[in-house]
């Protein structure tokens, strides 16, 4: 008796582990002994089995199936105390399941009739640590414990038991099967009563538990629990005070959302609107959409919107979860919440600190930015800025979400150029590092998304993303398709890049105006942009090779104006020139030549003002002047584009509109190929001799053309005596400008070929084409001449 006392000390309880009590107290527990023992000897191993290390001993010393025994002791303080230590035991999962294989369930919930609440509340909080085991839940549906528990949920006077009772439930309804039995006997009413009518915060918490892990089971549950009308209670939940219920609310609303008749309950419980409203009224919406249709007011997510601003840290998060089912697959869901100015705080919360916020978060706007008209409306609240913690997030689920919202707000071309700008590539270019499967795949396919501008590729380039990308690729267990098509993504957006890394341009990779070749990169060399090649000095290496066709804007200004003073109208006609030409990236407009001459007042054709007025005065003094000024000599004045490290190549201009004359109308494509290699022989120095190629002096026209232009970068045109791989240049930059099929390869030392598909022989049918032949084009000895791929001549031009 003093023992069992003594032991709630703390002091005592150490003194007691030193004497190794524990194996005589449980041999006092045997039906030999006095009631008032074993009463003392429960109360000592109750306040003994608090400590980690007494609950071990208890379990090695076989001291469970003893308690066991004595819950069913007629004195109601043995039962206590027994069910007391039980509980301490059964946090642990070897002392669960040692309790079912032990028979116990049963005996469990025979004390929930016990006349002392006391006793009536331990069996439930044991029960429900218990009932966690799968086996334990079989044996308790086995020992109808679904009715014990509705006798005590349907008892009011045992209110302070319900909520522990509701844990139970929740634990055993988990499979989903019990359902329907305990719809028949009407039970499910009585645990929805306690959804829909007001009750201690506890027991609410318990319910929406119970909502939501029933909601999760099947999609069977999710459909009687919407014939229910769940959404309704679910929602007033939101409103009842205390962050417990709040979160418990919000995630069986997540769980019941999977069912798509719930999706549209949530969103209509506000009702319809009394009358006709301008549609999509919010910030997102084109101004100019003039359409009135009725809406509907979206209570439900308006009310887990506001959730979002909340104070609680857990309510954040997971009300975003309950908007992320809402929003999936579910349009008007996803314009709901914007209608309720969600996408701020979504966006805002892209940065919370607190745990699994920021992935919720993102996971909403990613359902949303699946339209074109909410992704604009996500990026102009800054989402990609946003997104750069959850970027660097330590969290995988954090990451997982990012990657993916980053994949679809990228689809639009502002999103990638605000990732560029907020320096979101550089986080997203090291999550390829990372070990996480689902991670690294969504961060392949970001960067295949975001490699649609070349900006974004050669930054990412820049980066490391091609070499991460290729060591991925080389792994037998972290390569992946999202991976290929990430690397192959980079490349075919940077043709000049790719040509320098994998030495082949195929059929279907078409230059244009800004194509260069650096040359061919070594191992781990980075390959520049053109702007920071030009602006190296003048060297001894081979020159980088620059195609643009593009005129640049030109004027004609009269000689005689040349000497006239310097007019405020040389800023206007600047501007105005600079606008006619509209290109797709903003321009630096410069004038080449002194325009100090030019007058508005005194020139017509470049007056905007005066092509305003009507027949007047005025007007008629400006024709009768540009009457007497057309037989003037005029002056072309050029204006250089904003990119002065790509100059205007007149001559490539001359030789595209040439073999667009002359060569596009042939009929047959093999007299294509060859009409197309005579003209580019002829611009690169005419044919070449194989046993004269050394009398050749391409390298020092090459050495000429650099001095002359102080420039490493030489423009193609200029060049009118080339060697093998600036003629298989030009002979694939040509025929990329007038539709000619044909790929680039790099070979060694300094020779390049183009191939080319002939259809040759015979057809297998008489209905079909003859089967396409690869042949490689003849440039230099024989200009015009096809070469079978893989025949000795073929090879004999691949080699020295």
């Amino acid at each position: 008796m003093a023992l069992g006392v003594m032991a709630a000390n703390s002091d005592v309880k150490r003194l007691l582990k030193k004497l190794d009590v524990i194996p005589s107290i449980i041999g006092k527990l045997s039906p030999e002994e006095d009631v008032l023992v074993h009463e003392f000897a429960t109360l000592c191993l109750a306040s003994l089995s608090v400590n980690f290390s007494c609950k071990v001993q208890i379990s090695e010393q076989e001291g469970l199936a003893p308690l066991l025994q004595l819950l069913s002791s007629p004195d109601p303080d043995v039962q206590k105390n027994s069910l007391e230590c039980i509980f301490h035991l059964v946090q642990d999962l070897q002392s669960r399941v040692a309790v079912r294989d032990l028979n116990g369930v049963p005996v469990l919930l025979e004390l929930l009739r016990s006349e002392f609440p006391i006793i009536q509340q331990l069996a439930l909080r044991t029960l429900a640590m218990v009932t966690m085991d799968r086996g334990a839940q079989v044996t308790f549906k086995e020992e109808q414990g679904f009715d014990r528990l509705l006798e005590v949920l349907r008892n009011r006077e045992f209110c302070d038991l319900h909520g522990e009772a509701l844990r139970v439930f929740s634990n055993c309804l988990e499979d989903g099967d019990s359902l329907q039995p305990i719809r028949e006997a009407g039970g499910l009413q009585t645990l929805l009563r306690f959804v829909s009518t007001p009750a201690r915060s506890d027991v609410q918490t318990q319910a929406a538990r119970l909502v939501c892990r029933v909601a999760q089971s099947s999609e069977n549950c999710r459909r009687l629990l919407h014939e229910q009308d769940i959404e309704k209670s679910l929602l007033d939940l939101l409103s009842v005070e205390g962050d417990g219920v709040g979160v418990a609310a919000c995630l069986a609303i997540a769980a019941v959302g999977l069912n798509l008749a719930s999706k549209d309950a949530f969103r209509n419980l506000g009702g319809m609107s009394t009358g006709p409203t301008r549609a999509h009224t919010h910030a997102c919406t084109p101004k100019h959409t003039d359409l009135t249709l009725p809406s509907y007011v979206p209570g439900g997510v308006r009310v887990l919107v506001q959730l979002l601003d909340s104070e609680g840290g857990e309510v954040r998060p997971a009300a975003a979860q309950a908007l992320f089912t809402l929003t999936q697959g579910s349009q008007l869901n996803a314009d709901a919440v914007c209608e309720a100015e969600g996408v701020e705080s979504l966006v805002r919360q892209l940065c919370d600190l607190f745990p699994g916020a920021a992935a919720h978060a993102a996971a909403v706007l990613t359902n949303m930015a699946e339209q074109e008209v909410l992704r604009g409306c996500i990026l102009s609240h800054g989402a990609m800025a946003a997104l750069l913690e959850p970027l660097r997030s330590a969290d995988v689920h954090t990451l997982v979400r990012a990657t993916q919202l980053v994949s679809v707000l990228a689809c639009d071309a502002v999103g990638r150029a605000d990732l560029r700008n907020a320096g979101g590539l550089a986080p997203l270019v090291k999550l390829l590092r990372s070990n996480h499967k689902d991670v690294r795949r969504n961060a392949c396919w970001a960067i295949s998304v975001c490699a649609n501008d070349e900006l974004n590729a050669i930054e990412m380039c820049n980066l490391g993303a091609l070499d991460l990308l290729q060591e991925i690729n080389c792994s037998v267990n972290r390569r992946s398709t999202f991976s290929e098509t990430a690397h192959q993504r980079l490349l075919n957006s940077n043709l000049s890049l790719k040509y320098s890394l994998t030495n082949t341009l195929a059929f279907n990779d078409i230059t244009a105006d800004g194509f260069y070749d650096p040359g061919q990169a070594r191992a781990g060399q980075r390959v520049l942009t053109l702007e920071d090649l030009s602006k190296q000095p003048v060297h001894q290496r081979r020159p980088v090779i620059a195609i643009n066709a593009k005129p640049h804007d030109t004027v004609s200004v009269d000689q005689s104006e040349e000497r006239q003073q310097d007019s405020p109208a040389e800023t206007h006609i600047t501007s105005v020139l600079s606008s006619k030409g509209a290109s797709r990236t903003p321009r630096c407009v410069c004038v080449c030549v002194r325009l100090s001459s030019l007058s508005i007042n005194r020139t017509s054709s470049l007056s905007l003002s005066s092509c305003s007025r009507g027949k007047s005065k005025g007007w008629n003094e400006d024709e009768k002047r540009m009457e007497e000024d057309e037989g003037k000599p005029r002056l072309d004045v050029t204006l250089a584009t904003g990119r002065p490290w790509l100059p205007y190549d007149a001559a490539f201009h001359a030789l595209v509109n040439e073999a667009t004359k002359n060569i596009l109308p042939l009929l047959e494509e093999r007299e294509q190929y060859s009409a197309l290699a005579r003209l580019v022989s002829e611009a690169m120095g005419g044919p070449v001799a194989e046993d004269r190629q050394h009398d050749f002096p391409w390298e020092l026209h090459l050495g000429e053309l650099r001095q002359e232009l102080q420039s490493n970068v030489v423009p193609i045109g200029r060049i009118h005596k080339g060697t093998y791989y600036h003629r298989a240049l030009l002979y694939k930059v040509l025929a990329d400008r007038i539709g000619v099929s044909c790929s680039l390869v790099r070979g060694e030392y300094d020779r390049a070929w183009n191939e080319v598909l002939v259809c040759v022989g015979m057809p297998q049918f008489p209905t079909c084409q003859p089967q396409p032949r690869t042949h490689l084009v003849d440039l230099i000895h024989q200009p015009g001449r096809l070469l079978r791929a893989n025949t000795p001549q073929a090879i004999r031009y691949q080699t020295i």
